[in-house]
């Protein structure tokens, strides 16, 4: 059986200072965020916010200076986005665009392409988004059938993609198409850079059961973008897409999507709390820097040019568990007269996650979908 190792790692530089750059730069913003919305964070936006963290060098970090980035360490990188999403700052415009679409675009696209895009992002200007799923192909992303037809003046598109975060405030989607007409499964794949103001792609909005837009559903009827819209390799779109899927694994949003939840219930308990209670806080911050470790692990693995798919699908898949286990254990351990209709911020934020975490183990890859990955990367399937 194939084994995997996970050894800790330390950030370099002055890693005091930088977490305090990030925290000055939040607090001048935060009082405007609500505090629900705060617990999801990752699917929130504010474009002043953006720009101000691609103005103060947080954005773009680690990408060449040429276009737009600070050629700073990945694991800076790293506590820049932990202290964001800790703090629960609007990180769900310009993230997806950062950790993925920019990171896919330098090492992938063409000179024109890297230009016109990645110093975009690096401002906090550029929004993406990602078009992977589609109404027949969620976790099965192999059954995509979007289709893009070459033509003389460009690439056709027709199909659709659902569930697809931000794509009403994205200016860009990295998408997933198949190229191959009557091609099956990984065969005939293809990824394009899609400007979502192109004529004929139609954002429609999809509202969740707590009444947030946070996901939508996108329609290309005839869209024609150009040939330069090609990322890669035609027909090498699966390699592609499962390759920068890592980066969307293993971060630190597969744990802390439920911290907040653990500062207000310490807030709330005051200096004397039960001792159930101080034992539950103690169990879930052991297992928070253990994660914290974890992730950590893989970020250095990545930065280092390895290719850790299994270490970063256990650390979504152990993210997950304790992401969603947290709001459940929170409400067991409070009293039973404990009142979820109050307006205390424990309260709106237990019962905002109590609803919410249902979906933490979906994005990304269902846990089923995960711990195929794993049994295949360590030769037991």
């Amino acid at each position: 059986m194939t084994v995997f190792s996970i050894h800790a790692f330390d950030p370099p530089g002055d890693v005091p200072a930088l977490r305090q750059q990030v925290r000055t730069l939040v607090a001048t913003h935060e009082g405007a965020w609500d505090p629900v919305r705060r617990t999801n964070c990752w699917a929130t936006g504010d474009r002043a916010f953006s720009r101000a963290l691609g103005e103060a060098g947080l954005l773009g970090m680690i990408w060449p200076k040429r276009y737009g980035g600070h050629e700073r360490h990945p694991l800076e990188r790293y506590v820049v986005l932990e202290e964001l999403l800790a703090a629960g700052a609007p990180v769900g415009g310009h993230w997806i665009a950062d950790r993925q679409t920019g990171p896919h675009i330098l090492k992938l696209g063409t000179e024109a392409q890297k230009e016109k895009y990645v110093p975009a992002i690096a401002r906090g200007e550029l929004w993406a988004c990602i078009g992977l799923s589609e109404p027949n192909a969620g976790s099965d992303l192999a059954s995509v059938r979007t289709q893009a037809r070459q033509t003389d003046k460009g690439w056709v598109l027709n199909g659709q993609k659902i569930w697809t975060s931000g794509a009403h405030e994205a200016g860009l989607m990295l998408a997933l198409v198949r190229t191959q007409e009557g091609s099956q499964r990984h065969a005939g794949l293809s990824q394009f850079l899609i400007d979502m103001d192109t004529p004929g792609v139609i954002v429609r909005p999809i509202i969740d059961m707590a009444g947030n837009h946070d996901f939508n559903e996108v329609f290309f009827e005839d869209a024609l973008i150009p040939h330069g819209a090609l990322i890669g390799e035609e027909g090498a779109g699966w390699k592609q897409a499962t390759a920068e899927l890592a980066l969307e694994r293993s971060g630190p949003e597969r744990y802390l999507s439920s911290y907040l939840l653990l500062v207000a219930l310490i807030d709330a308990v005051g200096e004397d709390p039960d001792p159930q209670v101080t034992a539950l806080i103690g169990r879930l911050t052991a297992e928070l820097w253990t994660l914290r470790q974890m992730s950590m692990s893989v970020a250095a693995k990545l930065a280092a040019g390895d290719d850790p798919m299994v270490e970063a699908s256990v650390v979504k898949d152990l993210g997950n568990s304790f992401e969603q286990d947290l709001p459940k254990l929170v409400q067991a351990a409070l009293p039973a007269d404990f009142n979820l209709a109050d307006g205390s911020k424990l309260a709106r934020v237990l019962r905002h996650l109590l609803i919410a975490s249902h979906s933490f183990s979906l994005r990304g890859g269902t846990r089923e979908i995960i711990r195929g990955i794993i049994a295949r990367g360590l030769g037991l399937r």
